[in-house]
C-alpha cells in the first residue's frame, strides 16, 4: 500500500522492510518471524524506475535524487533512506556505536546492478545480534 500511495504514474523502489525497537534500531528477528506486522514500514535506498523510465543505468546520486523527491511528502509506511558523503569508517564506526548491523557503502556515480558488485561494499557489526545469528546458522 506505501508504494501505491507515492505521487507516480509506476516505481519499482529497492527497499527493505524493517521493524524498530524502542531504540529505534531495525530488529530483523521481528520481521524474520513476523511478531509486529503492524509495524512495518519500508526503508527506501534506491530508484529503479519512475513512470515507466528506467533508471538502473543513471549515477547513485541521481537515482538517490529522484527517489528522495518522491518521498519528499510523508507517506505512512514508506522512509526515505539517509545516505552519508563521508569516509565510510567514520560512519561505520558510528553505526557500531549506535547498535545498528551495519552500513552498505556505494560508488558514487555507478549505475544499479543486483546482487553483489564491486561497486558497494556491505560491511557487518560484528557486536550486532545479527552478525551472532548468522554466526550460529552456519554452525547449525
Amino acid at each position: 500500500m506505501a508504494i501505491q500511495a507515492l505521487p507516480a504514474r509506476s516505481c519499482i523502489v529497492d527497499c527493505e522492510a524493517i521493524v524498530c525497537n524502542d531504540d529505534g534500531l531495525s530488529v530483523f528477528d521481528m520481521v524474520r518471524y513476523r511478531r509486529k506486522d503492524h509495524l512495518v514500514s519500508l526503508c527506501a535506498f534506491d530508484l529503479l524506475e519512475l513512470n515507466g523510465q528506467d533508471m538502473r543505468d543513471r549515477p547513485l546520486e541521481e537515482r538517490k535524487a529522484a527517489l528522495k523527491m518522491l518521498l519528499r511528502r510523508s507517506h505512512p509506511g514508506i522512509a526515505y533512506n539517509r545516505h552519508f558523503d563521508v569516509e565510510g569508517s567514520i560512519v561505520f564506526h558510528q553505526a557500531c556505536k549506535l547498535g545498528c548491523e551495519g552500513i552498505v557503502s556505494k560508488r558514487l556515480g555507478s549505475p544499479y546492478r543486483s546482487g553483489r558488485s564491486e561497486r558497494w561494499i556491505k560491511v557487518k557489526n560484528p557486536a550486532a545480534p545479527a552478525a551472532k545469528r548468522e554466526a550460529e546458522e552456519e554452525w547449525s
